[in-house]
């Protein structure tokens, strides 16, 4: 994994999510539903809930929302059934995509994902075809001072610790990634960003020119209900993300 290039791409999520958060909203409540629904309602038996619950906490869901999303997970009141699955495909200049799907109508989530890739210059691949090239990790942003980062995420469970501009991209096990956060919170390190993310294994270069046509796909998928998120390997410099985003 490039340094830059996976924090340029929660960049580039982040700022679609804030020009749309009641959309952001929707897919956090989606998410802490479908968890409770599948691990029951109680946080301290169910690790993906209290991750869910996290993020949509660091996205300033209202309680409210929260309790009724894992009340309706949970069977408390009706809810409703989501599959959970990934397609796959491409980008231009061969950009990798593992499209996270979280639907209760898989018909309409396969035909508006096609639609997204055909429209934008990309290509659906095969199951498998690239999500070999991506693990499920715990990803974390944080500021502070680097001897204490680094001592504090290690001794936490972190595996692997990069320098980001004048942040710090973490790396742990999905399941350490409450006992990392929770560390660097009590060492006073700011914690920016933390997620259950999909980390590419390598990395493919993207120009000026290809740029515009990978980043349109990828707010075309993001832009669809059914997605949760969408997962790239692209490696775009950071002056032309900026210029392009």
């Amino acid at each position: 994994m490039a340094g830059h290039s996976k924090w340029a791409n929660i960049k580039h999520r982040k700022g679609r999510q804030d020009a749309k958060r009641g959309k952001l909203f929707a897919k956090l409540i989606k998410a802490i539903e479908a968890a409770a629904r599948a691990g029951g309602g109680d946080p301290a038996a169910n690790a993906a809930l209290v991750t869910a619950i996290q993020k949509a906490k660091d996205n300033s869901v209202p309680k409210d929302n929260i309790e009724r999303a894992v009340a309706r997970g949970s069977g408390g009141v009706d809810g409703v059934d989501y599959e959970e699955f990934f397609y796959e495909g491409y980008a231009a200049g061969g950009v990798a995509l593992y499209v996270h799907i979280l639907t209760d109508n898989r018909n309409r989530a396969a035909s508006d994902v096609r639609a997204a890739f055909s429209r934008n210059n990309g290509s659906l691949g095969e199951p498998g075809s690239v999500g070999y090239l991506f693990d499920q990790k715990g990803y974390l942003l944080a500021t502070g001072d680097e001897e204490a980062v680094m001592i504090t995420a290690l001794d936490a469970g972190a595996e692997d610790i990069t320098e980001s501009g004048d942040q710090w991209e973490i790396i742990c096990s999905p399941g350490d990634l409450a006992a990392v956060r929770a560390a660097l919170e009590a060492s006073e390190i700011v914690v920016d960003q933390a997620e259950i993310s999909q980390i590419a294994s390598i990395s493919v270069p993207v120009n000026a020119a290809t740029a515009p046509q990978v980043l349109r796909l990828v707010d075309a998928l993001e832009d669809l209900d059914d997605v949760q998120a969408v997962y790239a390997n692209f490696d775009i410099p950071d002056e032309v993300l900026a210029e392009v985003s």
